[in-house]
């Protein structure tokens, strides 16, 4: 039995708006796999960092992730922890494997700024799905020296097994193949961020996805996008939206949901949990 919906008149709405779409652009923000129940802060955040919680005050893996810890050892020690809790051994998730099952026979892709790897843990397609921010599982040239990455799922694991008293050791730091300088995680968060080949070619296939779909039957589905970068999601599928009369653009989030004026005639505004609002639309 499905829980109790905010608002059924409107999910059906959206139902019907997925099923009569030819293309369905997906665009995901942190309330996405905040509703999948990977939460920073919380009860999660508790059981995975409490020497943290007593020996810093901190109180979320968001503000823990920008401490300026002590050194570089403390630095790794914590985020080699972050890594992995948020990004290894984690199976799909019911979220997005609702979110598969919906569009799965539907000329779909998605644009995520989440880089927790949750879509490819539910066996997204890989060729459609373009991870603007970066991803956990990728580390980078902290200067960077060039335009490339570095998957540093095995270096996560060792940091892990060797970590002790919240440090990994001196030895473990890891360094940049090429020039000798710190790595840093290819997470975007000033001009450093790396984007190299990988990110390119994703981008290439969401331009042309976005060319294939131009003035089509299109459903901008936008799922827990905030204000933190807006433009990447939220104004960009409201600019395409407001071009392409035969589109529809959908929003689903808790709280401050909402669209522009020129588009309320097409809009589907959601102001509901997302895992509970898929779990109905799939069910149904």
């Amino acid at each position: 039995m499905n829980e109790q919906l905010n608002d059924i008149e409107l999910t059906e709405k959206l139902k019907l708006a997925i099923e009569e779409s030819d293309y369905i652009l997906i665009g995901s923000g942190a309330g996405l796999s905040a509703s999948a129940g990977f939460l920073y802060s919380g009860k999660r955040f508790d059981d995975n960092f409490m020497e943290y919680k007593d020996k810093y005050g901190l109180t979320d893996m968001y503000s823990a992730s920008f401490y300026n810890y002590p050194s570089l050892e403390d630095f790794w020690g914590f985020f080699s922890l972050f890594v992995y809790i948020n990004r290894y051994d984690i199976p799909a998730d019911e979220t997005h494997l609702n979110l598969l099952d919906i569009v799965k026979n539907k000329n779909y892709f998605v644009i995520t700024t989440n880089v927790d790897g949750r879509f490819e843990a539910a066996n997204f397609d890989k060729d459609r799905l373009f991870k603007v921010q970066g991803d956990f599982s990728l580390f980078q040239c902290s200067v960077p020296c060039r335009q490339e990455t570095f998957y540093n799922e095995k270096y996560i694991r060792e940091m892990l097994k060797q970590r002790k008293d919240l440090k990994i050791p001196s030895n473990l730091i890891p360094k940049c193949p090429y020039c000798g300088a710190n790595m840093s995680m290819n997470l975007r968060s000033d001009d450093t961020f790396v984007q190299d080949e990988n990110w390119y070619k994703a981008k290439d296939k969401y331009i042309a996805f976005l060319n294939e779909s131009n003035n089509k039957n299109i459903l901008f589905l936008e799922l827990g996008v905030g204000f933190n970068t807006p433009a990447i999601i939220k104004y960009s599928f409201w600019r395409m939206a407001l071009k392409n009369k035969n589109s529809i653009y959908a929003s689903i989030n808790l709280k401050n949901v909402f669209s522009i004026p020129d588009l309320k005639e097409r809009s589907i505004c959601i102001d509901d949990d997302i895992s509970k609002v898929l779990k109905y639309i799939k069910n149904k």
